[in-house]
């Protein structure tokens, strides 16, 4: 399976931004589609966006929809998410994760569609 690091977190008053690098091992991951969950504490992993493996189609959840966006470098094997205008509700670990399978476009991603994921990086957003 790929192997990935995330990197970028931090602390950040609300309204700023941060982002997020998500770093693969081997040279496959742009066979892969990718995307970041999140967990807050006591909370469930969440979906927060996704990215095909041709960059072709991003998806997005409400709660983070015209303030992440998501975009990769397969040349670089890196995963970036870009977060702006960041609430306290986002504070949570994001974690990256890569597609089971290769080459598969879909919607409606969940965490089971996801066979390789990262240990997560801190994002806090204080008020």
């Amino acid at each position: 399976q790929v192997q990935l690091v995330e990197s970028g977190g931090g602390l950040v008053q609300a309204g700023g931004s941060l982002r997020l690098s998500c770093a693969a091992s081997g040279r496959t991951m742009f066979k892969h589609s990718m995307a970041w969950f999140r967990q807050a504490p006591g909370k469930e992993r969440e979906f927060a966006a996704a990215i095909t493996w041709n960059a072709n189609s991003k998806y997005y959840a409400d709660s983070v929809k015209g303030r992440f966006t998501i975009s990769r470098d397969n040349d670089k094997n890196t995963m970036f998410l870009q977060m702006d205008s960041l609430k306290p509700e986002d504070t949570a670990v994001y974690y990256c994760a890569a597609d089971t399978v290769q080459f598969r476009s879909k919607s409606n991603w969940q965490k089971s569609d996801f066979g390789s994921w990262g240990q997560g990086t801190q994002v806090t957003v204080s008020s």
